[in-house]
């Protein structure tokens, strides 16, 4: 049987939660007298950062000075700027709410900005160079090395680095990455050991997933059902938890960040869990209504759950900001599954 664990389940609604406004209000209670040293030390050290250079797949990009005009062109790449305290001046647009691109976990951070929402398809170098960015983010874009020259002519432009297929760049190093873009990293090397903390946490919590293998999946897509290998940020997630994938899945999808079975194939998604993406009401029902899917001995047992709402958009980010939303409502039902 398929199992869903999320008995409240969220929706993609983004908004500003009382709190932050709580936090908004406090700040507008404190002096300039405290907040001018800070923000002025803060500004010293980032300047004093420049120029950067960051080594990527494409060669280098040299940075010469603090960016303030920051484009997030990689479908997941805004959580990563936002941490800094950097807001985008455009973002790309993804999935879920079409004019809404910061998710809960970012709200705080994001506060009341208002980017400029990039279609999701194809990159138009006219509608970013009227951006006028001194900084283009593309870590989680998978630009072609075309692409990459083209913006590269009209601003700094960073792409995921050398040794990581494209979408495969850990939330630790697309962090650091971003640190260093950003002149902050010293930040960034903070903020990674707070999350690992967060993540050596649960790990020690749930035992239970300690060794489990377990399969990402989802709706089929032209009688072919997909998985995430090792590879994949998402399946990242799992991993750190101490879960594996089994090695036969990796291999089959020949070195990229996902593969497909066919029907006659479906059992290699057999594992101790199998995890089902479901983005929406249609795609979850397509999942449940498979009878092939519904055949599976992990889903005949009980060992099947899927994620979905805003846990599925956390673990499509699989950010420093998100993680943390995940750890904390995903992981106790990953791990009531696999117990």
């Amino acid at each position: 049987m398929f199992l869903s664990r999320s008995l409240a389940r969220r929706t993609f609604t983004s908004s500003v939660a009382l709190p932050v406004l709580a936090v908004a209000v406090l700040a507008g209670c404190s002096s300039k007298s405290d907040e001018q040293p800070a923000e002025a030390a803060a500004g010293s050290a980032a300047e004093a950062a420049f120029p950067v250079t960051i080594e990527h797949a494409y060669g280098t990009t040299t940075i010469p000075e603090e960016p303030e005009r920051v484009v997030s062109l990689g479908y997941t790449e805004q959580d990563a700027i936002l941490a800094f305290g950097v807001v985008p001046v455009a973002v790309r647009y993804a999935f879920g709410p079409e004019d809404d691109v910061f998710f809960p976990w970012a709200d705080e951070a994001a506060g009341d900005a208002d980017p400029e929402i990039l279609p999701r398809a194809e990159v138009d170098p006219e509608q970013i160079a009227a951006l006028d960015p001194d900084l283009i983010m593309a870590v989680t874009a998978g630009l072609t090395e075309d692409e990459y020259e083209t913006l590269s002519a009209i601003a700094p432009t960073v792409v995921q680095p050398e040794e990581h297929i494209a979408f495969g760049t850990p939330w630790q190093e697309q962090t650091r990455i971003t640190g260093e873009a950003l002149g902050q990293p010293d930040r960034a090397e903070e903020l990674i050991a707070d999350v690992e903390e967060q993540i050596a946490a649960a790990r020690a919590e749930h035992p239970e997933l300690e060794g489990k293998t377990v399969t990402l999946s989802g709706p089929a897509y032209g009688g072919e059902y997909p998985f995430h290998t090792s590879d994949d940020t998402r399946t990242r997630f799992f991993l750190d938890l101490g879960m594996v994938v089994d090695p036969a899945l990796d291999a089959a999808a020949q070195s990229d960040f996902y593969g497909t079975v066919s029907r006659e194939e479906a059992r290699m998604l057999d594992a101790d869990v199998l995890v089902f993406q479901s983005g929406s009401e249609a795609e979850r029902a397509g999942i449940e209504g498979d009878p092939v899917l519904s055949g599976l001995p992990t889903v005949t047992e009980g060992r099947s759950i899927f994620i979905e709402g805003e846990d599925y958009a956390a673990l499509q980010f699989a950010s420093a900001l998100s993680l943390p939303y995940l750890l904390d409502g995903f992981a106790p039902e990953l791990s009531e599954v696999a117990g």
